[in-house]
């Protein structure tokens, strides 16, 4: 509603709205894995903000084409730290001051800050350098990154989708090479398979999925409640079953 109010002709497109209320790290996959799939221009607005209220700052970034506005949390690490020609400002209190908007709740920064910053961006009225100082560094990502040996790869689960997949930060090209790539989880060996109609009803498997990351599934299926598995959880991809 602030948006469509600054600017009526706003196309607002809600992408995801039902990640972990604090767990920026999902937050962070779904821009950094869905943002090219938008045209050029795109304002991508990414609220996951425990520190709601608090002194911790608001990162807006011009990248590829497309512009990023969250929390400096860790949210936005997993993009930013691939990106090596971003624009990185932080937004000055100062700056939002002079737009004349109505004084900001302590718990909902996502209607009285960012949404009328976002229309106005989107609008063209307004660009990032407009609105902060540029700045060089941001708080980490909240999961490291995987770790790739020969042979072998450790990540972690990121999310889980509706079907039940769980979705890991191992992306595809980490296994490159591998001859007979395995997944293990939660005590289970599971194959890798090209694609979710290559496994039987009932059965566990592991594949690279649209995203271009690795994802465990169970077929016809919910891999998360199968394994009883959560966001977090390691998963390991090596070249071949153990013995």
């Amino acid at each position: 509603g602030v948006i469509l109010t600054r600017f009526p002709q706003a196309r607002v497109v809600d992408l995801a709205h039902d990640i972990p209320a604090q767990w920026p790290p999902e937050a962070g996959f779904w821009v950094s894995r869905s943002y090219r799939w938008f045209p050029a221009g795109t304002v991508h607005m990414a609220i996951v903000d425990p520190g709601v209220g608090t002194e911790r700052d608001i990162l807006l970034v011009g990248y590829d084409g497309h512009t990023f506005m969250a929390p400096d949390n860790g949210l936005l690490a997993q993009l930013l730290d691939r990106a090596d020609s971003a624009e990185v400002f932080r937004l000055d209190a100062d700056r939002v001051e002079r737009l004349g908007l109505p004084p900001a709740s302590a718990t909902f920064h996502g209607r009285d800050i960012f949404a009328p910053i976002a229309a106005e961006l989107a609008a063209g009225r307004l660009t990032i350098a407009d609105l902060g100082q540029p700045v060089g560094s941001w708080i980490p990502g909240w999961l490291d990154e995987p770790d790739v040996a020969a042979g072998r790869v450790s990540g972690v689960i990121v999310t889980i989708d509706t079907f039940g997949n769980l979705i890991s930060n191992i992306d595809a090209s980490m296994i490159d090479g591998f001859t007979e790539p395995v997944a293990d989880i939660a005590g289970h060996q599971i194959p890798m398979l090209p694609t979710y109609g290559r496994a039987r009803p009932g059965e566990l498997l592991a594949l690279v999925n649209s995203f271009g990351v690795v994802e465990v599934a169970k077929a016809e299926g919910s891999a998360a409640e199968g394994l009883s598995t959560a966001r977090g959880a390691p998963l390991v991809i090596s070249d071949g079953y153990k013995t």
